[in-house]
């Protein structure tokens, strides 16, 4: 699998269709997962302008600080045929780029432009309304294509590897940021490029869906919610949580786990084409609100994954979208007591036209260290 594979030079052309035919004159994409998801190009995010200005009709281009030139043209872009529009210090690059994409009644903005760069291009088309970029990359963006879900595979194998010796990383008298050091570590030698989060949150901390590595050390007879993912270097990113405990658990604890585990079975096991996002939601929150636990499962169920670690398409309620092979997202069910401990099993899946295929396949099991 290729630079090719995973940005096709085809990807341009579809864009610039779909910009077409949601009826915006253009699309800026600035650095971020909507640009390299385009071109390739991992462009540095600085305060002097990068963007692709892809419209509706007519020639792409991309306007890059001069400085930069050298990088973009050793990037994957150079394979599109793009004109690359170099400008200077003392030029003002949203200026250039208007003058050169002419009228334009409304524009797709980079959904992670910043706001200066949205704020700039505002003054430079005063007429021009802007809207998220999102809207028209959104349908692009969750078809995986196969070479995609091979780089969320492989993406999952790496993560997995990290949770098997997430273990003997685990004692009592550690503190959390030790363990978590640990982890970091072992996630870039098992093939990513960034650590994106290592969240250990033990005892009491459990209870907190996104706690943060603190100094707290870590005691006998206590669970430890580990989540943790990165991205590889060919930009596509692994996620997956497991619960440890040190020695026995607690008999509460162990009994809400075991429900947490059926939930997550269910969720993963009404993966099929045709289904709504919503619908798996459903199916996870059945299985806990049926034991009683309903309150303490305080998010959805998963998010869809690819560049980044959160996009499209959402399984929440109220979320009717169909479900489509090509469609990758967590499927991560917890269970939060709030001042005792929490658990979360999540696993990557990949929607097929026979069902859902996990990504990750350590065991989910509560691994007594």
């Amino acid at each position: 699998m290729t630079s090719q594979d995973l940005y096709p030079v085809s990807r341009l052309a579809a864009v610039q269709k779909a910009t077409a035919e949601s009826g915006l004159d253009a699309l800026l994409l600035t650095p971020g997962p909507d640009l390299r998801y385009v071109s390739g190009y991992q462009a540095l995010p600085l305060e002097r302008l990068t963007c692709l200005v892809v419209p509706a009709a007519g020639e792409p281009y991309m306007m890059v600080p001069r400085l930069e030139l050298p990088a973009a043209q050793a990037s994957p872009a150079s394979r599109l045929g793009l004109e690359f529009v170099a400008w200077d210090e003392t030029d003002d690059p949203y200026e250039i780029a208007a003058k050169r994409l002419g009228p334009a009644a409304k524009v797709g903005l980079a959904d992670r432009m910043w706001a200066m760069a949205s704020l700039r291009f505002r003054s430079a088309m005063p007429g021009t309304e802007q809207v998220l970029a999102g809207s028209v990359l959104r349908e692009l963006r969750m078809r995986k294509s196969p070479a995609e879900v091979e780089a969320l595979r492989q993406a999952g194998e790496a993560i997995d590897a990290v949770h098997r010796q997430v273990p003997g990383f685990l004692r009592p008298g550690r503190t959390e940021r030790e363990v978590g050091r640990d982890i970091a570590e072992a996630i870039l030698a098992a093939g990513h490029e960034t650590v994106d989060f290592v969240i250990v949150a033990s005892g009491p901390n459990g209870a907190s869906p996104h706690h943060e590595l603190s100094d707290r050390v870590i005691q006998a007879g206590e669970p430890v919610v580990v989540d943790i993912g990165g991205q590889l270097h060919n930009g596509y990113c692994s996620d997956s949580t497991r619960n440890y405990c040190i020695g026995e658990p607690p008999a509460e604890y162990a009994a809400s786990f075991e429900v947490l585990r059926r939930a997550q079975d269910a969720a993963c096991a009404a993966v099929r084409p045709g289904v709504s996002c919503e619908s798996i939601d459903a199916a996870a929150r059945e299985v806990i609100a049926e034991a009683g636990y309903g309150e303490l499962f305080i998010h959805r169920t998963g998010h869809g994954i690819g560049i980044e670690t959160h996009e499209e398409p959402y399984i929440v309620a109220g979320n009717d979208e169909p479900m489509e092979p090509g469609f990758a997202f967590s499927v991560e069910p917890g269970i939060y007591r709030a001042g005792a401990h929490g658990a979360r099993i999540e696993d990557i899946l990949v929607c097929t036209e026979s069902g859902g295929l996990r990504l990750n396949n350590t065991p989910r099991d509560l691994v007594v260290v």
